[in-house]
């Protein structure tokens, strides 16, 4: 079967996939302050969670997982709150973190909590629709481009959730005691907090 390459890959997805990806958001924002606090190596857990729970919701998109939320809307309602509350309950985790305890403690997000709360993410479900709605192939091809979609998306945004991940340990060396490095993760949780409104609203 030939499929339709030129449908996706090129400029407009690769443009939107990028762009989509390397800005501010929850996802991002929590990598950059696990960064500063855990390092590459032990925020790889959490990136992979991002980029499974993605791929994940964006083949559920693609084979009908839209479809359901569009006839049960009280379904949406309940993960759009819950996800708030659990972005809230990360922003507090990441705020109480301290720079003397952090590796003691050890609250770095873990691959299933990642994986699990790209289902709550608004950012994650746009990117998700406007992906499948618009560069998909029709046709008999559809699944296939499908898969090779939600597959291209997520290896951009690997490339990009690492960028983060650099940026917060790049901080890290400019955070040179421990009131500095603690004032950055209230900053951080604080931020996190407020993309609440995006989920709620």
């Amino acid at each position: 079967m030939t499929l339709a390459l030129g449908r996706y890959l090129v400029y407009p997805f690769f443009g939107f996939a990028f762009a989509t990806s390397i800005t501010p958001g929850p996802n991002n924002i929590m990598l950059s302050a696990s960064g500063v606090n855990y390092g590459f190596l032990k925020t790889m857990p959490h990136l992979l969670g991002i980029a499974t729970g993605f791929f994940t919701l964006m083949l559920g998109i693609a084979f009908g997982l839209d479809a359901l939320f569009q006839t049960n809307s009280l379904l949406h309602e309940i993960l759009k709150y819950l996800g708030s509350a659990y972005l809230l309950y990360l922003a507090w985790k990441i705020a109480t973190s301290k720079a003397s305890s952090v590796e003691v403690n050890d609250k770095k997000i873990t691959f299933l909590n990642a994986m699990l709360f790209q289902f709550f993410n608004p950012k994650v479900w746009g990117m998700s629709l406007t992906a499948m709605s618009s560069f998909t192939v029709q046709g008999s091809q559809y699944q296939l481009s499908a898969i090779l979609i939600a597959l291209s998306f997520v290896i951009i945004y690997l490339f990009c959730g690492s960028l983060w991940i650099v940026f917060g340990m790049a901080i890290r060396k400019v955070l040179k005691n421990e009131k500095t490095h603690n004032m950055f993760n209230i900053a951080m949780g604080i931020l996190l907090a407020l993309t609440v409104p995006m989920i709620i609203y």
